[in-house]
């Protein structure tokens, strides 16, 4: 992937889909072994930089610096890992080192240089170092080894001429290949693309990773319910499978048993299902902000930053749902996506907008729920929608100040049409059932509450069942509605 280009270029974006394999027992064995070589050649980097800190010389931190060293150590020093793979590691440990020192030139002291040795490292290799045929590719391996294809599991998102680089990496157990490629920016007819003057705010939240107001009264709304119970539900399997092996966990010291070792394999693979599902729900939620930006010809999102609670300590449990937000990773995917749609996105300070009525610019206590109603001038309104409204007239390096104009922001929030959509529908539970299926089934006991307090049956009397007459037993509805 070059790392300058034409100022007169067109304008691309670099997107990287994350590509499954399927291989056989030898081409896994291979391909871990590649991983372990590269995770030989950052340990080897970190050694080499231990012993100039001993001798207190200075760190070997120069991408060109290491490739004379790794030069220098000849070939078939690590296995079957070739040269354009392990100066891949070497340009990794490069970045990382250079990012944590110009972070601690800028103060931040808790920052560390990479010394930790790492098992399996990514592997990269750029474009014109592989081959790729269809569902396969050829990566290289070092010289005097077989040649080593590897077989994907679907076909590559991205035209063969657009991908500039292939990483291969291992994520819960499992093997996968990262392609990136360069996608040029969309193009539009001439008056139908995205206006620079046509301004959106965006509120980011738990409940709805993305509140959406802009021109003309037009709202978006999306829900991240399904994202919220799949965190608490991962968090609960946790704590119960960490429960039934608490007796049978090795001592410290102790070497675990092949019981043991399985049982850690498969934590791994349930928290890689886990990762994957929320970031897909996160990046659909993402892909509909743009598209509905698209559609009302929004060309600048002005998105409030609040980067700043993560450094607030506000006990166990909350400091956990801030982890689980992932605000940064949010933030990140709708600049790439709005990038890719040829839309600007600029950060504001979103500080005090869930608590400052729109059209009396009035400070009010932030409500306990979704609704926001001014006690000076009645004023009513979705809380993110208001907060949204007001982003949308902040400008990038402004203080917590409220809007100059109000009036101009009270039709985005209290008029107009409010688009409601949810992510995450390929979540366990986000279906019509609107029930989790790996939560335990209902107490028999609660069941007979429910029947004698009046409540709706499980089973209606008779022995028929609600399934027969195509009704959800776990979501009743009337007839009609949908």
């Amino acid at each position: 992937m070059p790392r300058r280009r034409d100022p007169a270029a067109a304008v691309v974006v670099y997107r990287t889909a994350r590509v499954g394999l399927r291989l056989t027992s030898g081409q896994r064995r291979r391909c871990f072994g590649l991983l372990r070589s590269a995770g030989d050649v950052w340990a080897c980097v970190l050694e080499v930089n231990a012993w100039r800190r001993v001798r207190r010389d200075v760190p070997l931190a120069g991408y060109q610096e290491l490739c004379r060293e790794l030069a220098a150590a000849g070939p078939g020093t690590f296995g079957d890992l070739d040269s354009t793979g392990a100066r891949s590691v070497l340009r990794r440990f490069s970045d990382a080192w250079f990012a944590a020192a110009k972070r601690r030139k800028d103060g931040d002291a808790a920052v560390r240089f990479p010394r930790r040795r790492r098992f399996l490292m990514p592997v990269r290799w750029y474009h014109g170092t592989f081959t790729l045929d269809d569902r396969r590719v050829r990566v290289p391996t070092a010289r005097g080894t077989a040649p080593l294809w590897l077989r994907l599991a679907r076909r590559l998102p991205y035209p063969a001429e657009q991908v500039r680089s292939v990483t291969l990496l291992c994520e819960g157990g499992r093997l996968f290949l990262d392609v990136t490629a360069e996608i040029p920016v969309t193009e539009y007819p001439v008056g139908e693309g995205p206006h620079l003057g046509r301004v959106a705010g965006v509120d980011l939240g738990v409940i709805h990773p993305y509140a959406v107001a802009g021109p003309d009264g037009q709202a978006l709304l999306v829900s991240g319910r399904a994202i919220r119970a799949e965190h608490r539900q991962h968090l609960s399997d946790t704590k119960r499978r960490r429960r039934a092996v608490s007796r049978r966990a090795p001592g410290r010291g102790q070497r675990g048993s092949r019981r043991w070792r399985r049982y850690r394999c498969r934590a791994r693979v349930v928290e890689g299902r886990h990762r994957r599902r929320v970031r897909q729900a996160q990046h659909e939620a993402a892909k509909t902000v743009i598209g509905w930006a698209v559609a009302h010809q929004v060309g600048t999102l002005r998105v409030g930053d609040p980067r700043g609670v993560l450094d607030l300590q506000a006990g166990r449990r909350h400091n956990l749902r801030l982890r689980q937000w992932q605000i940064g990773h949010l933030i990140r995917i709708l600049h790439d996506k709005a990038t890719l749609a040829g839309i600007r996105v600029v950060l504001v300070d979103e500080r005090g907008t869930s608590s400052t009525c729109p059209a009396c610019t009035r400070r009010i206590p932030k409500p306990r729920d979704r609704n926001l109603t001014c006690s000076y001038c009645e004023f009513a309104g979705h809380r993110d929608l208001v907060a949204a409204a007001i982003i949308a007239t902040r400008t990038p390096g402004g203080g917590p100040t409220t809007p100059p104009t109000p009036a101009a922001a009270v039709p985005v929030v209290s008029g107009g049409v409010v688009t409601h959509r949810r992510a995450g529908r390929h979540l366990p539970g986000a279906g019509r059932s609107r029930r989790d299926p790996r939560r335990p089934p209902q107490h028999p006991g609660r069941r007979e509450g429910r029947l004698a307090s009046g409540g709706p049956p499980h089973q209606p009397p008779g022995g028929e069942s609600l399934a027969v007459t195509g009704e959800d037993p776990q979501h009743h509805r009337k007839p009609g509605e949908r």
